[in-house]
C-alpha cells in the first residue's frame, strides 16, 4: 500500500551545469541534523547522485506498509529493540495539555562528559554512512550496536531509514540485514508528535506480555474476534496466571490459588522440607508485659477515682479554680487512655535474610540458573525547590538508592522534580554520571553508608575489616572523584546561568540583525526577546525558566520525563582492569546500575495541583508504565539508604507466609546533624520505638511519610486478599450491606480476591477490569499493569500452607526493553488533566485533602482490611536530617497538628472507621485526630498555678491526705509506665524526658495554632498561616549547630514566653504574699510553686532556645528580669495586701 506525500525539499540544485534533468523517480532519504540528505539506495549512495535527485524538481515520499506473508516473517528483533531503548534513554519527552508529545534526541545531558554505557547522553562512534553526523549506539555494556556481520557502521536513524525504505540492505556490503523487526511507532528525531498506543484493544505493553495457559491440548491463545488477546477473558475465565515481562507461568491450572486441590508442586519431596519462616515475632518478656499491664490498669482505676473524688469535693473557696482543673484533668485522662491503650501489645520483629537468599537466589528445580527471582521495587525520591532542598544532598540520596543491595535489574528509582528546574535535572544527571565510580567501589569494598558524603564524614576508622590490598589506593580515588562531583553540583548555578546569558544573548543579536533587515531605514523599536533557560546541548528547558515565562514557571509548564540511566541487561557486566581511561579496577565488579528516571509532572494554572501528594501520584502511574514494581519506597530527598540491605530486609516481610495481606513495611525514621542533648526531642524516640512498635501488635504502624515499601495494589485501593471484621460500638447498623455484599463476592473464585474493591457501589467492580479505567483513568496501558503488579507481588508459592502465591522461578526472566511509546504513554499519564473525573487522590494512591497525607493515606488502607507491619533493623535502614533550630522545629509540629485537626473534621475520623479496622487501632487513630486540642486545655492548667499563686488559693480545698495519695500513686504509676517501656523499647531516661518537655511546647505553642487554624477552616473558610517575621543567626559557619542558636522570631512564641514569665512572677507574688502575711498558708504556697515549677522545668528548652548561643545574651538581661519580677511582686502585694494586714509586710513600707 503506497501513501504519497508531496514536498518540495530544495529550492536550489546542486545538478551541474549541462547535466539533463530526470524525470521524478522515487528516492527515499533522510535529512540529517547538519542539513544533508542521505540516500539508502542500493543502486546509488552517491551524495552528488543524491542532491542532483532531490534538487531536479518535485520530490515523491511514498510509506510503503508490507504486510507480513510466510517469505516475510519479522527477524530476531534484539538488536532493533536495543537500539530503540538507547535512542529512548537519550531522548527527552515533553507533553501534557492540549500538547503533543515530543522526543527531543539531546547530543549531552551534561556539560561534562560521560562513560557509563547505560548512561543518557554517552556518545558510540560516528556513523559511516556518508553525509550523516550521527553516533553509533551502544548496548548495555558499552559496545557499538551493529546489526549487520560486516559490522558496518550505522546510527539508528540510519538503520530505520534503511530497513523502512532501503529494501533492508545493509549499505555497507550490500547485503541484506537479518534482524530487520523495527518497531511502527519509532520516535522520529524530527520533532515529530510521538504516537501513543491504540486505545483499542490491547495495549502496547500488553502485547509485549507473556500470556499462555497449558492445557492437555497445548498451548492455547484466547483471542478477540480481531485477533487481539482478550486480558479480561483469559484472565477471570480460566485458571490461568497472569504476569507481565519477566514472568513465566505455571504447568497445571489452579496453581498458587487459594484452594487445596488445586496446588501441584514439583519435585514432590520439595513439599515435604520443613518450613523456614522469613520472619519471626519477638513478643516482650513476660516479665515486663505483665507488671506493664498491671500498672495500665491500677493507673486507670486510680485516675478514675481520683476523678470522682474531685468532682464530689468542690474547692468552695474558689469554685472558678476547681472548675476549671477538673475540666482540664478529665480531658487529661481521656487522651492518655486514647494514647496509653494501643500500646498493650509491643512486638519486636527479626528476618533471616539467609532465608530470603536461599529462597529466591539459590539454583533449583524451579530456578536452575539462580537469578534473582525477587520483585521489582520502584523508588521515589520526591523534591520540589532546589533552594530548599539543596541538590547536592537529593544527588547524595540518588547514589545510596543506585548502590543499593537488591538485584540491579530489579531496581527503579524516580526522581520527581515538582519545581520543574534544571538544576535538579542536571544535578540528577551528575549523579548518574559519578555513580559509573561510585557503586562499584561499594560494591567492591562492601561499603557502609552508601552515600558518599555520609562515608567520607564518618568519625570511625575507614579502614577496619577492609583486607583488600587496593582499597587505599581506591577509596583515595573516589574521595577525589566525589570532591570534584560536589565542585560540580555546587558550580551548576553559576554554569546554568552563564550557559543561559551567552545562549539568550546570540539570540538577541540574531533578532536586531532580522529586526534591521527588515525595517530598512525606519527608527528600530526595543527588541522583547525571552529569557530563557538553556540545556547543556544548546535547547530550551521545557521546565521552569529561571526567569518566568507563561509556560515556563512553577506552576505553568510541560510534563518532563528523561531517562537518566536505562534499564541494565539481564546478565552481570563486568567492569576492565585498570588502564589509562579507567584507574580503578573492576574486573570483577557487576558495574550494572538501576534505572534512574527523572520525572517533573505537567503543571498548568488553574489546576489543583495537590501538592507532594499529587507529585507522589503522577510517580506512581508513570512507573506502572514504564518498570511496574509490585512495590513502591518512597522516600524524601533528604532521606538515605543508610544500610544497603534495608529492601531486603523489608521484602521478607512481603514474601513470607501471609505477607499478601501486609500493605506496607514502615522503617523508623532515624536523623543525623542533632545537637548531642537533642534539646527539642528531634529524634522522636519516643514516638518511633514506644508507639510504633506497640501499634505492630495490633493492626501495624501509621504511615509517616517517609521510609516505607509499598505494596503497590494496596495503593490502588484494592482489599487484601483474606479479610476479618472488627465489629466496633458504631458498626452493627451501618455495615450489613458490606457484609452482604463479601457474601456475594467470597463466590468469586480465590485468585479474584487480591483485586476487591469491597466498599464499590458496584459488586462487580473489584472482578471486572473493563470498569477499571473509570477508576483509573483513560490509559489502557496503566490498567493492564494492575493484575501484573498484583501476580508479582504474590509471596513464594513453595509450601501448600502459601495462599494465593505465585510459582518459583516466574521472575527470573529479563525485562522487557523500553520503547519509545512506552515513555510516550507515561507523559501523558503525568499530564495535570488525567486524573479529571477519576478516583485519584480520593481512594486511589496517596490521598488528598490533609498536609498530612501520609497519615491518612496509611487510614485508608488500615480502613480497608489491610495490616502494616514495623521493620527495626539492626543498622538503621534510613537516615535523615531534621529541623534543629526551635522555630523550625515548632513550624514542622504545626504542620503535623494542623493535618491532624483536617483529620478529624474530616471523613477520615477513626469514629466513622468501617469494621475492617481493629478496635484499639481506632483508638490510635482517633488519638492522631484529637491530641491538638489537648492544647487548649494544657494551655489552662499552665496557668493554674499563678493564677493560684495570684489568688491565694489552690485547686482543692485544703492539701488533705486522700489527694496527696491520689497524686502520688497517680505520679509514681506514670513514672513506673515510663520506665517499664524505656526497658522493653530500648530508649534512654534522658531521651522520654525531652518528649515530655517538648510535647509541653509544642502543646502551648504549634498545636493550639492548629487548632486555631483548624476550626477557623473548617467554620469560616479562612486559611492562615504563621510565618517567620524575621531572622539572627550566629555568624560561625564552622559550628555544625549553628542553627540551634539561630533566633527566628514567630507569633507561636507568644504563648510559652506568656507562661513562663506569668509562672515567673507568680512565684514572686505567692512568696512574697505568704512571708509578708500575718498568717501564711505555706500549703497553698506549696502546692501552687510545685505545679509552676513543673510547667517551667518542662518549657526549659524553649527559654533556653529563646538565649541564643551560650554566652551570649548579655547579664544585663538577667539583671532586669530579676528586678522587674520582684518590682511586679511588690506591687502586687501593695494593690492587694493578705487578709487581716494593715500594712505591707507588718511594719514594712516603701521609702
Amino acid at each position: 500500500m503506497f501513501k504519497p506525500s508531496r514536498s518540495n525539499l530544495s529550492d536550489s540544485s546542486d545538478v551541474p551545469p549541462g547535466r539533463p534533468m530526470r524525470p521524478p523517480t522515487v528516492t527515499f532519504a533522510r535529512r540529517t541534523a547538519s542539513g544533508r540528505y542521505v540516500n539508502y539506495s542500493r543502486d546509488n549512495l552517491s551524495r552528488d547522485d543524491l542532491d542532483s535527485e532531490i534538487g531536479s524538481g518535485e520530490y515523491m515520499n511514498y510509506t510503503v506498509h508490507i504486510p507480513p506473508t510466510p517469505d516475510n516473517q519479522p527477524m530476531d528483533p534484539t538488536i532493533s529493540q536495543r537500539v530503540e531503548e538507547q535512542y529512548v534513554s537519550n531522548s527527552i519527552f515533553t507533553g501534557g495539555f492540549n500538547s503533543v508529545t515530543r522526543a527531543h534526541l539531546m547530543d549531552k545531558v551534561i556539560d561534562s562528559e560521560t562513560s557509563h554505557p547505560q548512561m543518557a547522553g554517552v556518545k558510540g562512534s560516528s556513523c559511516a554512512v556518508p553525509g550523516c553526523d550521527g553516533k553509533v549506539m551502544k548496548d548495555e555494556r558499552g559496545k557499538d550496536l551493529l546489526p549487520c556481520e560486516c559490522d558496518f557502521k550505522i546510527c539508528r536513524d540510519c538503520y530505520i531509514d534503511a530497513v523502512k525504505v532501503g529494501d533492508a540492505f545493509c549499505p555497507g556490503c550490500k547485503e541484506s540485514y537479518k534482524q530487520t523487526d523495527l518497531h511502527e511507532k519509532a520516535v522520529d528525531n524530527d520533532g515529530s508528535p510521538l504516537p501513543l498506543p491504540s486505545s483499542e484493544g490491547i495495549s502496547e505493553k500488553g502485547r509485549n506480555m507473556s500470556l499462555a495457559k497449558h492445557s492437555k491440548s497445548g498451548l492455547i491463545r484466547s483471542q478477540t474476534a480481531v485477533g487481539e488477546f482478550d486480558h479480561n477473558r483469559w484472565l477471570f475465565e480460566t485458571r490461568g496466571t497472569y504476569g507481565y515481562g519477566n514472568a513465566i507461568w505455571p504447568k497445571q491450572p489452579g496453581y498458587g490459588n487459594d484452594s487445596d486441590d488445586g496446588v501441584a508442586l514439583e519435585p514432590t519431596d520439595f513439599l515435604n522440607k520443613p518450613w523456614r519462616p522469613l520472619t519471626r515475632k519477638l513478643r516482650i518478656p513476660a516479665a515486663v508485659i505483665s507488671p506493664y499491664r498491671l500498672l495500665v490498669v491500677i493507673r486507670l482505676v486510680a485516675l478514675a477515682l481520683f476523678l470522682a473524688w474531685r468532682v464530689q469535693n468542690k474547692n468552695t473557696d474558689a469554685l472558678w479554680l476547681w472548675g476549671m482543673s477538673v475540666v482540664c484533668e478529665i480531658w487529661f485522662a481521656f487522651s492518655w487512655i486514647l494514647d496509653q491503650l494501643p500500646k498493650l501489645n509491643p512486638v519486636s520483629r527479626v528476618v533471616d535474610l539467609n532465608v530470603l537468599k536461599e529462597k529466591f537466589e539459590t539454583p533449583g528445580p524451579n530456578n536452575p540458573t539462580g537469578k534473582s527471582d525477587l520483585p521489582g521495587v520502584d523508588i521515589f525520591v520526591s523534591t520540589a525547590d532546589p533552594e530548599k532542598e539543596p541538590p547536592l544532598v537529593t544527588a547524595n540520596t540518588i547514589l545510596s538508592i543506585l548502590a543499593a543491595d537488591y538485584p540491579v535489574e530489579k531496581l527503579a528509582c524516580y526522581v520527581s522534580d515538582d519545581g520543574g528546574a534544571l538544576l535538579t535535572f542536571e544535578a540528577m544527571a551528575e549523579a548518574a554520571s559519578f555513580a559509573n565510580f561510585w557503586v562499584p567501589f561499594c560494591r567492591k569494598h562492601e561499603i557502609e553508608p552508601r552515600n558518599p558524603d555520609s562515608y567520607f564524614n564518618l568519625k570511625r576508622d575507614p579502614y577496619k575489616n577492609k583486607v583488600k590490598q587496593d582499597f587505599v589506593k581506591d577509596r583515595r580515588r573516589i574521595k577525589r572523584e566525589y570532591d570534584e562531583f560536589k565542585v560540580r553540583i555546587n558550580g551548576l548555578p553559576d554554569s546554568i546561568r552563564r550557559r543561559s546569558d551567552a545562549y539568550n544573548a546570540r539570540e538577541d543579536i540574531k533578532a536586531l540583525k532580522r529586526q534591521r533587515e527588515q525595517s530598512a531605514d525606519e527608527p528600530l523599536e526595543p527588541l522583547k526577546t525571552q529569557k530563557a533557560t538553556w540545556m547543556a546541548d544548546g535547547t530550551h528547558w521545557p521546565g521552569t525558566w529561571m526567569h518566568p515565562d507563561p509556560e515556563h514557571s512553577k506552576g505553568d509548564h510541560a510534563g518532563i520525563i528523561q531517562v537518566m540511566l536505562k534499564p541494565p541487561s539481564d546478565e552481570p557486566l563486568y567492569g576492565s582492569e585498570i588502564s589509562d581511561d579507567n584507574p580503578l579496577n573492576f574486573s570483577e565488579v557487576d558495574i550494572r546500575l538501576p534505572l534512574l528516571v527523572y520525572v517533573s509532572r505537567e503543571k498548568r494554572p488553574g489546576y489543583d495541583h495537590n501538592k507532594k501528594a499529587g507529585a507522589m501520584n503522577a510517580l506512581v502511574r508513570a512507573s506502572a508504565i514504564m518498570s511496574n514494581g509490585p512495590f513502591i519506597l518512597n522516600l524524601d530527598c533528604d532521606h538515605y539508604i543508610y544500610n544497603s540491605e534495608a529492601i531486603r530486609e523489608g521484602m521478607c516481610f512481603m514474601m513470607d507466609r501471609g505477607g499478601d495481606r501486609i500493605c506496607y513495611v514502615q522503617f523508623p525514621q532515624r536523623f543525623e546533624g542533632i545537637d548531642p542533648s537533642d534539646r527539642y526531642a528531634n529524634h522522636n524516640t519516643v514516638f518511633f520505638d514506644i508507639n510504633m512498635r506497640a501499634l505492630d501488635g495490633l493492626q501495624g504502624p501509621v504511615y509517616v511519610g517517609t521510609g516505607c515499601l509499598f505494596r503497590r495494589v494496596a495503593l490502588y485501593g484494592f482489599d487484601p486478599p483474606r479479610n476479618k471484621d472488627h465489629p466496633g460500638i458504631c458498626d452493627s447498623c451501618c455495615c450489613f450491606g458490606r457484609q452482604k455484599k463479601k457474601k456475594r463476592v467470597a463466590s468469586s473464585p480465590d485468585e479474584n480476591h487480591s483485586l476487591r474493591m469491597g466498599d464499590s457501589d458496584d459488586e462487580e467492580a473489584g472482578i471486572n477490569l473493563s470498569l477499571l479505567p473509570k477508576r483509573f483513568g483513560n490509559s489502557n496501558v496503566l490498567v493492564d499493569s494492575i493484575p501484573v503488579a498484583e501476580f508479582q507481588g504474590r509471596p513464594l508459592a513453595d509450601h501448600p500452607s502459601i495462599k494465593n502465591g505465585r510459582p518459583p522461578g516466574s521472575l527470573t526472566i529479563p525485562r522487557d526493553l523500553l520503547e519509545a511509546p512506552t515513555v510516550a504513554e507515561a507523559i501523558s499519564v503525568i499530564s495535570c488533566w488525567y486524573e479529571d473525573k477519576t478516583e485519584w487522590g480520593g481512594r486511589i494512591g496517596w490521598i488528598y485533602g490533609s498536609v498530612t497525607e501520609d497519615v491518612v493515606t496509611g487510614y485508608r488502607m488500615h480502613n480497608r482490611g489491610w495490616r502494616s507491619v514495623y521493620c527495626v533493623t539492626k543498622r538503621d535502614a534510613f537516615r535523615g536530617t531534621a529541623p534543629i533550630n526551635l522555630t523550625d522545629r515548632l513550624h514542622q509540629v504545626l504542620r503535623w497538628a494542623t493535618g491532624s485537626v483536617e483529620i478529624f473534621f474530616s471523613r477520615n475520623n477513626a469514629l466513622l472507621a468501617s469494621s475492617k479496622m481493629k478496635l484499639l487501632q481506632r483508638m490510635a487513630y482517633l488519638n492522631v485526630g484529637i491530641y491538638p486540642f489537648t492544647s487548649v486545655f494544657l494551655i489552662v492548667y499552665c496557668f493554674l498555678p499563678a493564677l493560684s499563686l495570684f489568688s491565694g488559693q489552690f485547686i482543692v480545698q485544703t492539701l488533705n491526705i486522700t489527694f496527696l495519695v491520689y497524686l502520688l500513686i497517680i505520679s509514681l504509676t506514670l513514672c513506673l509506665l515510663a520506665l517499664l517501656e524505656i526497658k522493653w523499647s530500648g530508649i534512654t531516661l534522658e531521651e522520654w524526658w525531652r518528649n515530655e518537655q517538648f510535647w509541653l511546647i509544642g502543646g502551648t505553642s504549634a498545636h493550639l495554632a492548629a487548632v486555631l487554624q483548624g476550626l477557623l477552616k473548617v467554620v469560616a473558610g479562612i486559611e492562615i498561616s504563621f510565618t517567620l517575621t524575621s531572622k539572627s543567626g550566629g555568624d560561625d559557619n564552622d559550628d555544625e549547630f549553628v542553627d540551634l542558636y539561630a533566633i527566628k522570631w514567630t507569633s507561636l512564641m507568644i504563648p510559652p514566653i506568656v507562661i513562663i514569665m506569668v509562672n515567673l512572677i507568680a512565684i514572686a507574688v505567692g512568696f512574697s504574699r505568704t512571708i509578708y502575711s500575718t498568717i501564711p498558708q505555706w500549703s497553698k504556697l506549696l502546692g501552687g510553686v510545685f505545679f509552676s515549677f513543673w510547667v517551667l522545668a518542662h518549657l526549659y528548652p524553649f527559654a533556653k532556645g529563646l538565649m541564643g548561643r551560650r554566652g551570649r545574651t548579655p547579664t544585663i538581661v538577667y539583671v532586669w528580669s530579676g528586678l522587674i519580677a520582684i518590682t511586679i511582686s511588690l506591687l502586687w502585694v501593695a494593690i492587694k495586701p493578705p487578709s487581716g494586714a494593715t500594712d505591707i509586710g507588718g511594719s514594712f513600707s516603701f521609702p
